[in-house]
């Protein structure tokens, strides 16, 4: 009996843990993405390689574990799949990339902190979510999210004085004369942009997932799309420029390796395996921790000075998506109590059936009547 107990908290926790070391890998992939596109690799290259590993990666998986599962390709689907390629791999990371040359990463990592209200209201839109005004988890939900980009705000506008961490004494080796305000408007606006496109990605890949429930050859195709379309643009906006997609033995190599494996194939395959029962909203309610890694990270490796600011809009992020979470559980719950069942009823020699048996089918609020010759 205690066995089943720990396998049911660790069911219970999984979704949980996956997301939870999800972002703590786009964190990475964030500061090495700032270091080597300080070096001056190309945002665009990087995209298509990045995609083209974990193409090459996920494929022979696909291939393998889905080969028995994987539903017929209709046209409608591969455009779905097409649209998902474009949205995140090719619009948000070329966006989102664009963005952070012109500001920081943690500042491109504060504006993404919206992705989680974005995508809840989209998901509204599509009825992939619903709120009862008076309901207490759809208040929790609303609320969370709306203290969430509160956070994210305080985080990115409030400085506050300086704390001296122990991590963070002596010279920062990171530029530290700022950007100019030009700069960062262009750079929110991107982010901004992209941010809308991922959240868009998300609802579309919930979507598809009803279609095709496969998420390893799910991941293979949009990674595998997500390289032609990203050749296709970086092709237009390199040209002339053969030098840009040179690629050594150095910083750039493992940037591509590592976002490639953990943030493309693992980001997108974890993406929709906890999306399958949690929803979209779940799993993006989760991107704001992103940014306090990243915080943290900067803080050690490029001994980036923590300001009071910033702790305290971590801490009301925190608040917020214990909000989010706290009402997105209450839903799973109420799913998991209660199941659809489907009731039967049987009746037989009443008024105009003589002669018939009818049999009556009542599922979720719906009616079927079949009748059968006795």
């Amino acid at each position: 009996m205690e066995e089943v107990n720990k396998m049911s908290c660790m069911k219970k926790a999984m979704p949980f843990i996956l997301v939870i070391l999800l972002q703590v890998g786009l964190a990475g992939m964030d500061i090495l993405t700032k270091a080597v596109l300080n070096e001056g690799m190309s945002n665009y290259v990087l995209v298509v390689y990045r995609h083209g590993v974990a193409a090459i990666i996920m494929a022979p998986f696909a291939l393998y574990f889905d080969k028995m599962a994987r539903p017929k390709m209709t046209p409608t689907i591969f455009f779905k799949i097409t649209l998902l390629g474009l949205f995140e791999p090719v619009i948000d990371q070329n966006l989102f990339c664009l963005g952070m040359k012109y500001t920081t990463a943690t500042f491109a990592t504060a504006l993404y902190n919206t992705l989680p209200a974005v995508t809840f209201i989209l998901a509204l839109i599509v009825r992939l979510e619903k709120v009862k005004v008076r309901s207490m988890r759809s208040a929790s939900k609303v609320l969370g999210t709306m203290v969430s980009v509160g956070g994210t705000m305080i985080m990115t506008l409030v400085k506050g004085p300086a704390l001296d961490l122990f991590w963070t004494k002596g010279p920062s080796k990171q530029n530290t004369t700022g950007t100019d305000i030009h700069s960062s408007i262009k750079g929110a606006v991107l982010v901004t942009i992209g941010c809308f496109s991922y959240a868009c990605f998300f609802i579309l890949y919930a979507i598809t997932l009803k279609t095709y429930p496969t998420e390893l050859s799910l991941t293979a195709w949009i990674c595998l799309m997500g390289t032609i379309e990203g050749a296709a643009v970086a092709l237009v906006m390199e040209r002339g420029n053969p030098a840009a997609w040179a690629i050594g033995w150095d910083n750039k190599l493992l940037t591509v390796i590592y976002s490639g494996i953990v943030c493309s194939a693992l980001g997108y395959y974890i993406g929709g395996l906890v999306m399958k029962t949690r929803g979209p909203v779940f799993v993006t309610a989760f991107s704001p921790l992103c940014m306090i890694v990243v915080a943290f990270m900067s803080s050690i490796i490029f001994a980036e000075q923590m300001y009071l600011g910033r702790a305290l809009g971590a801490a009301v992020i925190c608040a917020g998506l214990y909000l989010v979470i706290w009402g997105k559980g209450k839903d799973y719950k109420d799913a998991s109590t209660n199941p659809s069942q489907t009731k039967l009823e049987l009746s037989g020699n009443e008024k105009n059936s003589v002669g018939h048996e009818i049999i009556t089918i009542r599922k979720e609020g719906e009616q079927r009547t079949v009748v059968e010759t006795v």
